[in-house]
């Protein structure tokens, strides 16, 4: 139940008339590439590094917030990497790209998990391992 006043589904031509859930509606998918941003607040941004680094930019320019969730902008100095329940007050410096990220999976929910710990006794170094699933890296890993 994200508060918004219009949601629009957005992605490549090749996805445009496909529709998808959005709670208890149906959205049409349009093009992104035709789509105009000047009066958008916030762009939820899923569609991979590449996609990101090209459309991001652009849509930040309009004056539209992008929170990206690829890795595409996650190690860029000039975009706050946010994990909400973590360091939501980092956000201060996304206007100069208008663009905030957010780690991986498995980094957001530790961070959830250790912030309270830090918190009470100062942690200095954390080692985690993690197995990543290859179909999150695409259809090629996959094939591989």
């Amino acid at each position: 139940k994200f508060p918004a006043d219009e949601v629009v589904a957005l992605a490549s031509r090749r996805s445009v008339g496909v529709e998808v859930s959005y709670g208890d509606r149906t959205l049409k998918v349009k093009a992104l590439e035709h789509y105009d941003f000047s009066d958008v607040d916030i762009c939820l941004m899923s569609a991979g590094g590449s996609v990101s680094k090209e459309w991001s930019p652009k849509i930040g320019a309009a004056g539209t917030v992008v929170i990206d969730n690829s890795s595409a902008w996650r190690m860029d100095p000039d975009v706050p990497l946010i994990v909400p329940e973590v360091n939501a007050d980092a956000t201060a410096g996304f206007k100069k790209k208008n663009i905030i990220a957010n780690p991986n999976c498995s980094t957001a929910q530790l961070v959830v998990a250790l912030k309270p710990l830090h918190d009470k006794a100062t942690i200095k170094r954390v080692v985690v391992s993690t197995y990543q699933s290859v179909s999150g890296a695409g259809k090629d890993a996959m094939d591989e």
